[in-house]
């Protein structure tokens, strides 16, 4: 197999979601993502996203100046996945968005030159894919209900609380609904108010609650774990896999972004630790086009 160069191209994409998607720490209906295509010299081609979010220090002009850096640091064998990874993490390690559109996209590409989908080269099996949750941002509890029809397709649905009206938002949903819903609080509460509302969430049926607390407060992730009927999820808590052994007797699972976690294999890194220690894994996305949600779905199953 003949081995190319490669050569990079990097796009600004510009995304408008249905309604505007609000949660704890604020919203917007208008999102700025980055493409990014790597181009061998045999005509292969692979795609990757990078959703920066400020929460994590990004923003699409501060990807497209990391990927300006990433240009001189591209692989000259593609196949070399685990050491240009490497290359990349040390070059720029503070921008998990940018080198996750890369690493996506060179697994893509490497895909392709082997006629394979990239769940292949894990060896994964898409029939064990967990079922999709739709996500609905906060809104007023008319809106709330007319976003539960708009997901009638969604066995799950995953509710975004962390303001002052969460019981309102949660008997919207069920006014609606008797689907499963999970919750997803986005750090909004205290340990006292997320102690507070354990009760509220068993009385609506709530399945799963994902981070009740800001990122830090692990000691009261731990005491509402002890306290939840139902499982504890961390996100904002939980980037890559180093952040997962402090977790561990404090939650349940952990949520995996690849903007959070900045590539595939680190993802898989994270699935492969969390299951070691007994914790459940969810994969989750940002505001993203098809091509950033579809990346990380290859390493669902």
């Amino acid at each position: 197999m003949t081995t190319h160069p490669l050569r990079m191209e990097a796009e600004y994409l510009k995304l408008r979601t249905r309604h505007p998607f609000i949660i704890a720490r604020g919203g917007q209906s208008d999102y700025r993502t980055v493409w990014v295509r790597l181009r061998d010299g045999d005509g292969h081609e692979g795609w990757g996203e990078a959703a920066a979010t400020k929460y994590y220090g990004e923003t699409p002009e501060s990807v497209l100046s990391a990927l300006e850096l990433y240009a001189t640091a591209l692989p000259s064998d593609p196949f070399d996945i685990e050491e240009t990874e490497r290359r990349w993490a040390a070059l720029l390690r503070g921008n998990p968005a940018a080198r996750a559109a890369l690493s996506s996209a060179l697994h893509d590409l490497v895909g392709k030159r082997l006629g394979v989908p990239v769940y292949r080269l894990w060896g994964l099996d898409p029939a064990k894919a967990p079922r999709s949750t739709f996500t609905i941002g906060l809104d007023t509890p008319e809106k709330i209900r007319a976003k539960v029809l708009e997901a009638e397709q969604y066995p799950i649905l995953k509710i975004k609380l962390g303001t002052d009206r969460d019981v309102e938002i949660l008997r919207a949903i069920r006014d609606a609904t008797d689907k499963e819903i999970r919750v997803d609080a986005n750090g909004g509460w205290t340990v006292k108010q997320a102690i507070a509302m354990l009760p509220v969430l068993q009385e609506f049926g709530v399945t799963v609650l994902e981070q009740p607390l800001p990122p830090n407060e692990l000691d009261g992730l731990a005491a509402i774990s002890r306290r939840a009927a139902i499982p504890i999820i961390a996100d904002e808590s939980c980037l890559t896999a180093a952040d997962i052994p402090p977790l561990v007797g404090k939650v349940d699972g952990i949520n995996i972004k690849l903007a959070k976690c900045g590539s595939l294999r680190e993802a898989i890194r994270m699935i492969a630790v969390a299951r070691a220690h007994g914790l459940t894994v969810m994969v989750g996305c940002m505001i993203e086009s098809s091509i950033g949600i579809t990346a990380a779905a290859h390493f669902t199953p």
